[in-house]
Order: C-alpha cells, then structure tokens, then sequence
C-alpha cells in the first residue's frame, strides 16, 4: 500500500506536508504511512480513496483498477426492498 499512496501523491504533485494538512494529520504521521509503520485508519483510508478518486480495494492492492466503481441501479434497488421488509 504505502508504494500506491506514495505514487498518488506524487502524481498529484503534493508534498507529505501539503497532504498530511489536507487529511488534518501531522506530517510525521503520514510518512508512517508511507514508509508502512503504521497502519492507515479506515477512515483515513477512506479519505485517501475519496480524494485521490479511487478505491479503497486499489490502495489496498486487491486491484489494479484505479477508477472507483460504479454504483450499481442493483444495490440501490436491494436497499428499496430491505426497507419495505422492515
């Protein structure tokens, strides 16, 4: 993970300061994540993923997909059934 997070940032053109205040964590903290010393908070993770405009699934390696995925008519369509069930 810490390649893929360090290579967003990078291709954004950010420093670990300028994110690290975005995210409103120190900079020292982020380069833990970086450097992989540190776990990343899933909201932190999530964050990251919403900013950079991927998934939490490519910055955890589980794809090679850099595009966030699509919401699905179908999801939306269970949670309207799950609702009438209650």
């Amino acid at each position: 993970m810490k390649t893929r997070i360090r290579n967003l940032r990078e291709d954004n053109d950010l420093t670990q300061k300028e994110l690290s205040h975005l995210l409103n964590i120190s900079q020292v903290a982020y380069s833990y994540y970086e450097l992989n010393k540190r776990s990343i908070p899933l909201e932190l993770l999530s964050k990251l993923a919403d900013f950079y405009n991927t998934s939490v699934d490519y910055l955890l390696y589980r794809t090679d997909e850099i595009k966030p995925y699509k919401k699905s008519k179908l999801n939306d369509k269970a949670k309207k059934e799950a609702i009438k069930l209650k």
